[in-house]
């Protein structure tokens, strides 16, 4: 069957997508941008991308009339603007006005638990969006998750920085609220077999792992998994503003994330039921188990999907395509070449960089950089990378962006989104037998041009550096 699958670039698109090419679906995936697109090479026969922009209304006559399915997956809790509610319901009546004129039969969309009487900006917002999906003329089914547990996820990875970070911790008074976590791999398995299932339609479930935890709980049942020993102490004296600042600066997440996430701490995001584990024929594993899984995946550097990838992580606005032409003029230019000795070991030295691997000379002021950005409200280089080995377009790499990725050619091009006064871009392209090593900067106004200057005498030890290590083997 066709389904149309939204948020096909997000943390649960980019997993759920394989599963439905197994089931020999045809897949008709949204993106706003398909350079950031990267479809696994099993799936491709079964898939086609249009671009689709659910704030603009014209652009979602790309979607085909003749769908039977539909996976609405959009959120913008971490997004740039604050009314990210208002920009949700738009979306949201976009999504419906066009559904309604195809021969979609159910809608399956996954949100969050919604049972407390007092609920946060942000669940509010997604309980609003399943109100307008509603009044569609198809059959919705709403999963309704709470704290998903799975590597990549950003409530797992802010779990694992506190942890990993500090070995004590004072926490707010809502380290203390219950939740009822939840497996991705179970979420995905009520994705699936929720599709096009009667017994789902028109109704809506709350999905969640067999046990109810606080946040204390569950901190301290990742570092029994790493064998850590933490001490947590809750003070109540912890604004929401500082609780924010808190995670900020602890974890790698965005303010905004970290705020939003904050407004939701507050409240009890525990199950009504689960009547839908019976339906499905889903038994969901334990936090424990979520945890193991989690951490095997990292350790075997085989992250699907991570929340950092999105563009709401860092500062870029709009497409990534929108960037990929570096400027010339009124910039600045950094080219350093050098000829290599083994074109296939610089290439993975290259798609290496980064993350553990660093930046190969002069890691400790790479990190400085990161540090003073987070100071300024920067993204810092905490986000790392997904994938140890394998890059592809629109991934983060520490306060980079990576624009374009093509190995076979040796050419990489990042995006700087640290804060800034300007542009920046840094490529690597092998031509021939020459690396070809470029940083340009777009200065914005006379401060941009002091930047430069201010950090110029630190290119040339920094960036010779790392171009000969790219090329040498040690």
């Amino acid at each position: 069957m066709k389904i149309l699958l939204t948020g096909a670039t997000g943390y649960i698109g980019k997993r759920l997508l394989p599963i439905l090419t197994e089931q020999n679906h045809e897949i008709v995936c949204c993106v706003r941008d398909k350079n950031r697109f990267h479809c696994p090479p099993e799936s491709k026969k079964n898939v086609r991308v249009i671009e689709v922009d659910f704030l603009k209304e014209e652009t979602l006559k790309a979607i085909p009339k003749d769908i039977e399915a539909a996976y609405y997956l959009i959120h913008s809790m971490s997004g740039s603007a604050n009314n990210y509610d208002e920009l949700e319901h738009i979306s949201a009546e976009n999504f419906v006005k066009r559904i309604n004129q195809t021969s979609v039969k159910q809608v399956i969309y996954l949100s969050g638990i919604v049972n407390d009487t007092s609920l946060s900006k942000h669940l509010s917002s997604r309980k609003h969006v399943e109100d307008v999906l509603y009044t569609g003329k198809f059959a919705t089914t709403t999963l309704r998750a709470g704290i998903i547990i799975g590597s990549g996820s950003a409530s797992f990875e802010i779990i694992r920085d506190l942890v990993n970070k500090l070995p004590i911790m004072i926490a707010p008074k809502w380290i203390n609220t219950k939740c009822q976590p939840i497996a991705i791999a179970d979420v995905l398995e009520f994705l699936s077999k929720s599709l096009l299932n009667p017994v789902t339609y028109n109704q809506s479930f709350d999905i969640g792992g067999p046990d109810i935890l606080t946040y204390k709980a569950m901190l301290m049942g990742f570092a029994k998994a790493k064998k850590l020993k933490r001490w947590i102490f809750s003070v109540p004296v912890m604004t929401l503003k500082l609780s924010s600042y808190w995670l900020y600066f602890v974890t790698s997440t965005s303010y905004k994330l970290a705020s939003a996430l904050v407004n939701s701490m507050k409240v009890e995001i525990i199950c009504r039921d689960n009547k839908i584990n019976t339906l499905l024929k889903v038994k969901p594993m334990s936090y424990e188990q979520a945890v193991s899984k989690a951490l095997i995946k990292i350790d075997e550097s085989n992250i699907v999907s991570s929340w950092k990838d999105s563009l709401a992580s860092g500062q870029l606005t709009g497409n990534i395509s929108e960037y990929l032409k570096i400027p010339t003029q009124n910039c600045y230019i950094d080219l350093r070449k050098k000829k290599i000795e083994n074109r296939d070991y610089t290439i993975e030295r290259i798609w290496s960089i980064g993350g553990d691997t660093g930046w190969y000379y002069s890691n400790w002021l790479w990190s400085l950089r990161g540090f003073i950005d987070k100071l300024y409200g920067g993204v810092g280089s905490g986000r790392g990378r997904r994938n140890k080995y394998d890059i592809h377009a629109g991934d983060t790499l520490d306060f980079w962006r990576v624009l374009y990725a093509n190995k076979e050619k040796g050419n990489l091009i990042l995006f700087a989104e640290m804060k800034l006064p300007g542009q920046a871009w840094l490529e690597f392209k092998i031509i021939k037998n020459t690396l070809y090593q470029t940083a340009t900067f777009k200065p914005k106004g006379i401060w941009g041009k002091l930047y430069w200057y201010s950090v110029l005498p630190f290119h040339s030890f920094i960036f010779n550096g790392m171009l000969e290590n790219l090329i040498h083997k040690k």
